[in-house]
């Protein structure tokens, strides 16, 4: 999953950083606040192996590969509470009102099976512009389109994100939600939504703003909550268009995590990147900074095993940073919660024997 991370500078920043540079702090040892966590993790380089045991719930991430989940060598590992899986919401409302849930009862049932349980991930955001995940009944004029492309900054297509912000595609959302729990609210461990970050601006759809994104989010999050009152529910909140912390802060990544602690929505994030600015200063900080009740969770993704994001690339010669990333979550971020994605060869050679499997 690729995390949008735009820089938005503004005007208030650029005053701000003309008046810190003519000041005598920058003679006086003046620090960076964008890079205030930027070596946080070398206090858990050592961690040891295997993995100390911890009070955490450890799932794998599949996405939308669930036919991987057949006797994957996870199963015959203790540590593990898990898979998650990501469904789709085209792929189970085919049409307006009709739902078909019989892809999650048998991830399900084959679990439970094997003694595991099943965290649903939501989708309804793309980052292929071939793939749409939001249903077609939603394409057209009583929904606004429903559906919008997502853009990379040269302006082409990375993918496509449901109006989250259009208040009808919300109502409609909330109701597959509700069809969705009335059917596995505490059968299945817990419901996460997809990431916060997308490609959008007003410059593709006057009715986008922030304000409004935001509020969707929280709508969405309410709406969870209400479906899935036993399950645990989250929301992956990582970045929001037209905010950049530390420096351009208007609040929005923090309410939303606050509003998550107000009705206990757990809040989470993809990729757990330690070296990367963008991640330390928005969600990974949110995470650190403040307490919670609500359950936190941390996703470590494609290439994250290697320091990247969304990478398929293969290094046979590296360190094994599990036992870091692991200490990381622990401590800094203190989450309940961690997704490890399948991704080969570093599942089978360093997630499995650091779990002691």
């Amino acid at each position: 999953m690729v995390c949008n991370q735009r820089i938005f500078i503004g005007p208030a920043f650029l005053g701000l950083f003309i008046l810190l540079v003519g000041s005598p702090l920058f003679a006086t040892g003046w620090q960076n606040p964008s890079e205030r966590y930027m070596e946080a993790y070398k206090a858990y380089e050592n961690a040891p192996l295997p993995l100390q045991e911890d009070e955490m719930k450890h799932f794998v991430y599949f996405a939308r590969d669930r036919e991987a989940l057949v006797n994957h060598s996870f199963l015959s590992a203790q540590r593990f509470d898990g898979a998650q899986i990501m469904y789709s919401w085209r792929q189970l409302e085919g049409a307006k009102g009709e739902y078909d849930f019989s892809v999650i009862e048998e991830d399900l049932n084959y679990l439970q099976s094997r003694g595991k349980g099943l965290f649903l991930q939501i989708q309804d955001a793309t980052f292929s512009p071939q793939y749409v995940a939001v249903p077609e009944y939603l394409k057209n004029a009583e929904y606004d389109g429903g559906v919008i492309e997502q853009r990379e900054d040269d302006g082409s297509v990375e993918g496509w994100v449901a109006k989250r912000w259009n208040p009808e595609v919300r109502a409609r959302f909330a109701i597959f939600l509700k069809a969705l729990g009335e059917r596995f609210d505490g059968r299945v461990e817990g419901v996460n939504l997809q990431e916060s970050a997308i490609g959008i601006s007003s410059q593709y759809d006057v009715s986008f703003s922030s304000e409004a994104y935001v509020e969707g989010i929280k709508a969405n999050m309410k709406a969870l909550k209400e479906a899935f009152p036993q399950s645990t529910t989250m929301q992956y909140a990582n970045f929001i268009p037209g905010e950049w912390l530390p420096w351009e802060d208007f609040g929005y990544l923090e309410s939303i995590y606050d509003y998550g602690e107000s009705i206990g929505v757990g809040l989470g994030a993809p990729d757990l990147m330690v070296r990367r600015k963008g991640q330390l200063n928005n969600p990974l900080a949110m995470m650190h900074e403040k307490s919670y009740t609500a359950p936190l969770g941390i996703a470590v993704q494609d290439g994250n095993y290697i320091g990247a994001t969304n990478s398929n690339e293969v290094r046979s010669q590296r360190k094994n940073i599990v036992p870091m990333l692991h200490a990381f979550a622990q401590d800094f971020l203190k989450v309940r919660y961690m997704f490890w994605s399948y991704q080969e060869p570093y599942f089978t050679e360093d997630v499995l024997p650091a779990f002691g499997g």
